[in-house]
């Protein structure tokens, strides 16, 4: 599902962010990608998005070499990855239908289809009810569902989730984790950067520890211990 091969990545001029980086992530996996600021974890989401390129190395997604991936197919390429950040990046004069809509109205989906899908999405994030609230009007735990609800559209075979918990309290990280594994059990692939230990050994899933940009440890069940 996502292979990457001996990734380097260096900002210029001679910031090294990644470091000979090998990674396998399995199809229907759900894996965290742990460490402190500085890592290298978000690197890695924005090598496989490609909103950066790798300096050295191959980035292979879904069977798709996007090493040198043309700027014409970041397109294509993103809608079979969903993402999910820390800061939400809602729209705050749309509403939540409106919001997980929009990303399928820029690809130019027939508004029909976008009728049937959005509420669809909603009901499995829990939101089916507050449809036509705005941002503000919502908790910080809903707005991030609808933010996932929107990263989950073109259902996409893969689900990056960067430090979705980063902004929520202790009750609203455990109902965000408890999303992404339904989500994962429907068959998606979940990739959970975070910092957050305590998320992580309450998973028992693969963890991928980074440092100074370099794999550390990979270990099935594994622990994040600082």
């Amino acid at each position: 599902m996502i292979h990457l091969k001996k990734i380097s990545k260096i900002f210029y001029p001679k910031t090294v962010a990644l470091k000979d980086v090998n990674l396998h992530i399995r199809p229907k996996e759900f894996v965290s990608i742990v460490g402190q600021s500085g890592a290298g974890k978000s690197t890695i989401i924005k090598i496989l998005t490609a909103e950066e390129k790798a300096t050295h190395g191959n980035i292979i997604v879904g069977g798709w070499d996007i090493t040198d991936i043309k700027q014409r197919e970041i397109p294509v390429l993103r809608r079979q990855i969903g993402v999910v950040y820390q800061d939400f990046k809602l729209l705050p004069k749309k509403t939540v239908f409106e919001n997980v809509a929009f990303a399928m109205q820029v690809c130019g989906i027939p508004s029909k289809r976008i009728k049937n899908v959005v509420p669809q999405v909603l009901k499995i994030v829990g939101l089916k009810e507050k449809l036509d609230r705005y941002p503000h009007q919502i908790s910080g735990g809903e707005i991030q569902r609808a933010a996932i609800a929107r990263a989950l559209v073109h259902r996409p075979k893969i689900l990056l989730a960067d430090e979705p918990t980063g902004n929520l309290d202790s009750l609203n990280t455990k109902d965000i984790i408890d999303l992404l594994l339904k989500i994962n059990e429907f068959g998606t692939t979940v990739v959970l950067v975070t910092h957050n230990k305590d998320i992580v050994n309450r998973l028992k899933k693969r963890v991928v520890l980074l440092d100074s940009g370099q794999v550390v440890s990979d270990e099935e069940e594994g622990k994040y211990i600082l």
